[in-house]
């Protein structure tokens, strides 16, 4: 389906209104109107884009601004803003490829994060067994912080069977958590501990929840210093920073789009009859759904999102801030009927 306009909780389609549960833009900020103003009097302040080096002679405040307050909000020791979530994967990848570290990734994490010699952390449901022998090495482990086709948070205790002799650095990739889970949406890395963790590294795209382009990377300071000391990134241009100041000048926004978008799950959740037929996690706006309900879904003009990822036809509704109570309700009638 091709539209000409961005898709909030309606969409038209072939000169018909539909109403849309798709997307990633889980608190509703590309559409939010106060959201939009701020954007627009940070235009007018920093440009539409800012294509110089991060390492130029001028250098824009708002960078470090942003990245002081982003890492605060994080929990994190520093962070680093880039182009774009996939950029930020590349960034940390290049890294520890450059210095031959061993890496492993749970199964179904995106493939942005996942090395070209990687293997898996669990083979055919056990530990892989290069995790369980007593060779002393620095590691990676790569994982989403919502795995795909998941709606609840990954489970690290896996950590703890790990041989000791390990120096594990934990990556993960928060595209799909950030702004929507722990403490006032900052995520889940940050409330991940256990003594074999040497090194966190969050990486994330901002175009989900936080509606604007551009991705982070979230560190101790060493390694973000590191990153930043890195010939591609001193050669790319940095994020459009009217956006990132814009994050900053929302955070009310945001804030009480997530206690909008609470209430919505709260409200639907709880109304959903015959539970066994879908997949989801109260906390998560993604509710899976079997393909026998997309043709039922699409005739009493609900358009929902579908792809194909690898063999698998993927089928999932995705409630935001902005759906409205009659929105929800009309979703359930199809649903529960």
């Amino acid at each position: 389906m091709i539209v000409d306009k961005y898709p909030d909780r309606k969409i038209r389609v072939n000169e018909e209104n539909y109403l849309y549960f798709g997307g990633t833009h889980y608190l509703g900020m590309q559409n939010n109107t106060a959201f939009i103003s701020i954007v627009n009097a940070n235009l007018k302040k920093w440009g539409t884009s800012y294509g110089s080096s991060r390492n130029a002679n001028i250098k824009l405040a708002i960078y470090n601004t942003f990245e002081t307050y982003f890492a605060n909000f994080l929990n994190f020791d520093a962070s680093l803003s880039v182009s774009s979530g996939t950029l930020a994967s590349f960034l940390v990848k290049d890294f520890f490829t450059r210095n031959n570290v061993t890496s492993f990734h749970l199964n179904n994490s995106h493939a942005s994060i996942i090395f070209k010699k990687s293997t898996p952390v669990f083979i055919a449901g056990n530990l892989n067994p290069m995790l369980l022998d007593n060779k002393d090495e620095e590691i990676i482990i790569t994982s989403d912080a919502i795995l795909s086709l998941k709606t609840e948070a990954t489970n690290f205790d896996f950590l703890q069977d790990i041989h000791p002799s390990k120096k594990v650095t934990l990556l993960i990739d928060e595209s799909h958590s950030l702004g929507i889970l722990g403490k006032n949406g900052g995520g889940i890395s940050s409330d991940i501990h256990h003594p074999i963790i040497k090194r966190k590294i969050l990486v994330s795209s901002l175009s989900k929840s936080y509606g604007i382009s551009g991705g982070i990377i979230a560190s101790d300071k060493v390694f973000i210093d590191k990153i930043k000391n890195n010939a591609l990134f001193i050669g790319a241009a940095g994020v459009n920073p009217a956006y990132l100041q814009s994050i900053i000048d929302a955070k009310d926004i945001y804030q009480a789009q997530l206690k909008q978008l609470k209430s919505n799950l709260k409200y639907f959740y709880s109304r959903l009859n015959k539970q066994m037929l879908f997949r989801f996690s109260l906390d998560y706006p993604v509710c899976y759904y079997p393909e026998v309900l997309k043709a039922k879904l699409f005739k009493h003009k609900i358009i929902t999102t579908n792809f194909l990822y690898g063999n698998n036809t993927i089928n999932r509704i995705v409630i935001t801030a902005n759906h409205t109570k009659e929105d929800l309700d009309c979703l359930l009638g199809v649903l529960n009927a």
